[in-house]
């Protein structure tokens, strides 16, 4: 019985893997249309229309809808009452190997050690996984990010002065922009900031903002209203699509934060990409899912 879960997991896990490969959320094509509609350069509109044209032939050729698929990451909730938990995580990595196999995955995971592409897109620690627990839940949760190159270069995080406060938050959110952005495949979907006590709880807190649904907003007012004022700052930079130039730079700023220390106040910066490759899928206890991100069923 347990050979037979873990093979279906397995295989659920590819699906869904190799979905978020080719197709984009629907939050996330939503948010391309709107930009492409506000896009007032006529090289910008160019840009999108070929973004779309992209896009198109991904699905119609169930092929990546970029070349650079990525470093795989995976956020998992599993609930107190899933059964298969361990054969969960196991199936994770497995069909990791088997998309890479089926060239839904470009190979992309290098071994600092030994400087050598392992060739499956597995490595120390990679796929990285993180898992929290549910109580009182029969289900499992399964986000992934699609971190690119590109899109994971301009990642910065540092501790603050406190007496910087908000104000060297917004100097700090630009200033990474301005340098790092152009060439990170802009309109950045999300620039996901992360404020906290330490760097690194403030670096995986912007990671983690980088998942949140688009169209939704903090729901602390005061950081909800910054996150516009940075979305309206950032895109009057005029970097514009791919870099080029034009009045769409970023789709929307997400801020999550967590409790500081009174000495510090460290903030964390990272980007995606318009192709912010991202998905969720519910998997119950009898293993039927919902695909959450996305509209349709998964790839076969």
């Amino acid at each position: 019985m347990g050979v037979d879960v873990e093979s279906a997991l397995v295989k659920l896990m590819t699906k869904f893997i190799n979905t978020v490969a080719v197709k984009l959320p629907s939050d996330v094509y939503a948010k391309l249309m709107e930009l492409s509609s506000k896009e007032t350069s006529s090289l910008g509109k160019f840009i999108y229309s070929a973004v779309f044209k992209n896009l198109e032939l991904a699905l119609l050729r169930k092929a990546p809808l970029c070349q650079d698929t990525g470093v795989l990451e995976f956020y998992v909730t599993l609930g107190e009452m899933f059964p298969y938990k361990s054969l969960l995580l196991k199936s994770i990595r497995k069909a990791v190997i088997e998309s890479t196999k089926q060239g839904f995955l470009r190979p992309n995971v290098v071994d600092p050690v030994s400087d050598k592409n392992t060739g499956d897109n597995t490595g120390p620690l990679i796929p990285w996984i993180e898992v929290d627990m549910e109580p009182e839940s029969n289900h499992a949760d399964v986000r992934l990010y699609m971190a690119g190159g590109g899109s994971s270069r301009p990642g910065k995080a540092r501790v603050l002065d406190p007496a910087e406060g908000w104000e060297g938050l917004v100097k700090f959110v630009i200033d990474v922009i301005t340098e790092y952005g152009p060439p990170a495949c802009p309109p950045l979907m999300v620039v996901g900031v992360g404020v906290g006590p330490t760097v690194e709880i403030a670096a995986v807190l912007s990671k983690r903002a980088l998942l949140r649904p688009l169209g939704s907003r903090n729901p602390e007012p005061s950081i909800a209203r910054l996150e516009e004022i940075l979305e309206d700052a950032i895109n009057k930079l005029g970097i514009g699509p791919q870099g080029l130039g034009g009045s769409t730079t970023v789709g929307e700023v997400h801020i999550e934060y967590a409790g500081r220390h009174p000495a510090t106040f460290a903030v964390g910066v990272n980007t995606a990409c318009w192709a912010l490759r991202k998905g969720w899928i519910r998997i119950n206890s009898d293993l039927s899912y919902q695909l959450l991100s996305h509209r349709g069923e998964l790839i076969e």
